[in-house]
């Protein structure tokens, strides 16, 4: 009876990890029901967790690329001269640095070199876009090439891009959350065999057979959720 109440809890417990709240939901919650005055150790503590990761911002500059690319093809159909439509189309997207956009903006309002400034601002991953845009922007300066069409083409193959990184994550989904569940099911057959009356801890940390078990168990797991990440990785483009 408790081995199956320990078993019920574990895969509650499971099943409430993978379908939970998301981060982003979590957050918006801690904000409206936060008090306004907080101590400032907690709120920083908070912030470091909540952090995005490096694939996630990325992911964040992309999708603004493409939308600067849509806005700014819009304002250029519009008749706006190029240094007024990338002015009103970056005022209008929202970027996850703001500031890294400024001098791209003071570039485009005085005439100045909008190509180097939208290059400085792209960041390492995720910044394509931003340097498609400054070579279209170059082309257009020295060819004369008609700058909507290329805005235009740059953000169809922008958006074909970004499907198809869509259309690989959600395949490796699979995969990457079988290795997860497999990395945990040594803490649920160690609460199956503490039901049991086993008396699993005392084996692993009271004796050296159980100690080098415990050590090699430990570091054949890291190396599976390591491996898996590793292909998950390559697998992406």
């Amino acid at each position: 009876m408790t081995a199956a109440l320990i078993s019920a809890l574990s895969t509650a417990c499971a099943i409430w990890l993978w379908t939970g709240p998301t981060t982003p939901a979590l957050r918006l919650h801690t904000l409206l029901t936060a008090p306004r005055h907080r101590p400032p150790w907690p709120h920083l503590l908070r912030t470091t967790l909540t952090r995005p990761g490096p694939a996630r911002r990325a992911d964040a500059w992309r999708r603004a690329s493409i939308e600067l690319c849509q806005s700014l093809s819009a304002e250029l159909a519009a008749g706006r001269t190029p240094g007024e439509a990338l002015t009103r189309a970056i005022a209008g997207v929202d970027f996850p640095d703001p500031e890294a956009l400024r001098p791209a903006l003071a570039a485009a309002r005085d005439g100045g070199d909008v190509s180097a400034a939208l290059t400085a601002a792209a960041p390492a991953q995720g910044g394509e876009g931003l340097r498609r845009l400054a070579a279209c922007w170059d082309v257009s300066i020295t060819v004369g090439a008609g700058m909507s069409a290329l805005v235009e083409r740059v953000g169809s193959t922008l958006r074909a891009a970004q499907t198809h990184r869509q259309d690989v994550a959600a395949q490796l989904a699979g995969p990457r959350t079988t290795a997860r569940m497999l990395a945990a099911l040594p803490i649920l057959g160690l609460l199956m065999a503490g039901a049991l009356d086993m008396h699993p801890l005392n084996f692993l940390f009271g004796t050296l057979p159980g100690l080098l078990c415990l050590l090699s168990g430990a570091a054949l797991d890291a190396c599976g959720l390591w491996w898996t990440h590793r292909m998950a990785i390559k697998a992406q483009p």
